[in-house]
């Protein structure tokens, strides 16, 4: 019953209840409103982290409505009279409200969140308790045929509820203070003490790292929500409650206890089962959708496999066998909600797509003071524990480094001036192939920031970075590497480093011909950063990259690698020798296929950017097949009329290419050469 996944489909403490129709009949209306009264029952067995008493009350009050109900339904539900039907109405929407508020409480992340909104709450349910009595005091008893002991019953509740007082307990009340209190002491730049952060740990039932890491996660989503609405009404709040917590799983607790799966709640459950999981299998893969999208049929599939049936030439619905007016594919956010809840309900493994990247430019500031000097006193810990911990506390330093630095700029910019970053390039050459994951992890997120760089570099880091990149003991860690290499490569000084060493193009030549997908895309994004010093062309081009960039345009379903090997090759074809490379591995027919069937429009420019090299440097023979390629022609057209700036210029450019060509050879039954700049006869396979 527990909402345990970090899937939040409702604000917090937001109770969007749904009035019933007036027109449901009575005996639907007194089924559904028995079921909303049973679910909140339910909760009487769930810990709840602060409101335990008021809960509890309000919990009690509904098993005695629910004893009613029953009642009622046991005789004949369609002999209600009007004016009772509309109080259930009244109940079922209040019932509603209370059942959302009691998932609030019991809600596995918002604990601390709950507990600093104990006396709001507390006001929530005085406000539903009384709502309900008020409902009952107009309850006609009278027009139902009840036996006398279970009217006087009734009578007897409605009076107890009309009494009840909704206050926030005296415990809570307690342990807010000393929340406060902790929060205070920061603010005095001092390390509070930890058998008193302890005590409201243990109050709120929050005794393990996981679950800590859950209160942060949760808080991070609610103030991802306050920036994006624009209102920041609660933003210093909860940054101080972000900061409180990062140092609670920082510092008290030792061993870090992965997350489980998390499980299906109960309400809910009942949907989840009504499926076949055959429903979630992409008609053409057969395969559990991962990314599901649907077409202009109304059809579902996996994007991958419906993005490769495209690309093969194909404009009808697979399924259907209809034409597809267009290539646009709509996400389904709501199967896919359902395929992860489904998965994790059955124990079923979910493979994780690329998930689009949070925007943290928000996170550029602390939010609040308090929140600034926890952060202060907890990066003074971690680098602490990196020059003198034992090998476990290291291991878990660097753990709690790649997430804090991950999360937040404010974060990375107090990670790096403490000076830690030395002692965690050291642990890169660990024999231990966790701690070295998790060292490259924090390196990597640490060398997003401005100041990193040039303390990396200084400490010998792109030597390290680089040996991860070809001796890691793992496959995430190499990937990690390679990413890590992009972004000290956004430095002029150290892309020239990094391309003068052959190990390091050797590794991400290695990377790239692995089988991951994110080994290829990580490798890629590296080269990519290579490119823009002009003298690494040559290098890149001497490695052997194109034949294997051009062979990712053949064997991969995955289009979003393509478009990404596109980009890398239209780099190298805008010189003569890497045009020519490209002409030598095939790559002119596959590029334009790709380029008629890519549903993206960053892949279709990435596309006519390599055309248009190609045809630059490749002759009037490259010219005159492009020119013959009527899907080419039309992909230009719509480039011209949607792409982007860039796109455009450059589909342009192309099409004036083409035209001149067929301007040439309309004067000629003889074809000759168009003169273009730089030209360079390559011959065409």
């Amino acid at each position: 019953m527990i909402r345990k996944s970090n899937d939040f489909n409702r604000r917090i403490l937001s109770l969007p209840a749904i009035q019933p129709c007036e027109c449901t009949s009575p005996a639907t209306l007194l089924t559904s409103l028995i079921n909303i009264s049973r679910n909140i029952c339910g909760y009487r067995s769930e810990f709840f982290g602060s409101n335990k008493r008021n809960a509890i009350k309000a919990i009690r009050q509904i098993e005695i409505l629910l004893m009613f109900f029953e009642e009622i339904q046991g005789r004949k539900a369609e002999d209600l009279s009007d004016s009772v039907v509309l109080i259930l109405l009244e109940l079922h929407f209040i019932f509603q409200k209370l059942l959302f508020l009691l998932e609030d409480c019991a809600l596995e992340g918002a604990r601390l969140f709950m507990l600093m909104k104990s006396e709001f709450v507390a006001n929530r349910f005085q406000v539903l308790i009384r709502s309900v009595a008020l409902a009952l005091e107009i309850l006609p008893l009278d027009s139902i045929d009840l036996p006398i002991e279970v009217v006087e019953f009734v009578e007897l509740a409605t009076k107890q509820t009309r009494k009840m007082k909704f206050q926030i307990d005296r415990e809570d009340e307690e342990i807010l203070i000393e929340v406060r209190s902790i929060l205070a002491v920061f603010d005095c730049r001092v390390t509070p003490d930890n058998t008193q952060i302890k005590r409201f740990l243990d109050y709120i039932g929050i005794k393990t790292w996981s679950l800590c890491n859950k209160e942060v996660k949760f808080l991070e989503s609610e103030i991802e929500i306050e920036w994006s609405a624009h209102e920041k009404l609660e933003f210093s709040f909860l940054s101080k409650l972000i900061g409180l917590m990062n140092y609670c799983r920082c510092i008290l607790f030792d061993v870090i206890d992965y997350e489980a799966v998390p499980l299906v709640h109960r309400y809910g459950a009942e949907i989840i089962d009504c499926f076949n999981h055959d429903d979630f299998r992409c008609p053409i893969s057969l395969d559990f959708m991962i990314d599901p999208v649907t077409v202009g049929t109304g059809q579902t599939y996996d994007r991958s496999s419906i993005q490769k049936w495209l690309r093969a030439g194909n404009s009808t619905c697979p399924k259907t066998g209809e034409r597809l007016k267009n290539r646009e594919l709509v996400p389904n956010l709501a199967l896919r909600r359902i395929i992860r809840r489904y998965c994790s309900k059955h124990s079923t493994p979910y493979p994780e797509s690329s998930k689009q990247k949070r925007n943290i430019t928000r996170t550029i500031v602390a939010g609040s003071s308090t929140a600034e000097k926890i952060v202060w006193v907890l990066a003074k810990y971690l680098a602490r524990l990196l020059e003198t911990g034992t090998p476990n506390e290291k291991n878990k330093a660097a753990y709690e480094i790649k997430l804090l630095s991950k999360s937040s700029i404010f974060y990375r910019s107090y990670l790096v001036e403490v000076g830690l970053i030395p002692n965690l390039l050291k642990l890169l050459r660990s024999s231990d192939g966790l701690m070295q994951k998790n060292a490259i992890a924090a390196v990597l997120n640490l060398s997003k920031h401005s100041k990193s760089k040039r303390v990396i570099a200084e400490n010998r880091g792109l030597e390290a970075i680089i040996n991860v990149l070809t001796m890691g003991y793992t496959t995430e860690a190499r990937q990690l590497s390679a990413y890590t290499l992009f972004y000290m490569a956004s430095i002029e000084e150290y892309r020239k480093l990094i391309g003068q060493t052959p190990e390091a193009l050797m590794g991400l030549m290695n990377l790239l011909k692995e089988d991951s997908d994110r080994s290829k895309k990580n490798a890629m994004v590296a080269i990519y950063g290579l490119l823009t010093h002009p003298e690494n062309h040559r290098k890149v081009l001497s490695i052997g990259a194109v034949p294997s960039l051009v062979n990712l345009l053949e064997t991969s379903d995955r289009e979003t690698l393509i478009a990404d090997s596109m980009e890398i090759l239209a780099t190298l074809a805008e010189k003569p020798e890497g045009a020519a490379a490209i002409m030598r591995c095939g790559a002119l027919s596959l590029t334009m296929e790709f380029m008629s069937s890519c549903s993206s429009s960053a892949g279709r420019e990435y596309s006519v950017c390599l055309l248009l090299a190609l045809c630059i440097h490749g002759g009037c023979e490259v010219v005159r097949i492009v020119a013959k390629s009527e899907a080419v022609i039309s992909s230009l057209y719509i480039i011209i009329r949607e792409g982007t700036a860039r796109g455009r210029r450059k589909a342009g450019s192309l099409m004036r290419i083409l035209h001149e060509h067929c301007e040439v050879v309309a004067a000629s039954s003889d074809p000759i050469p168009v003169r273009l700049s730089n030209e360079r006869s390559v011959q065409a396979w």
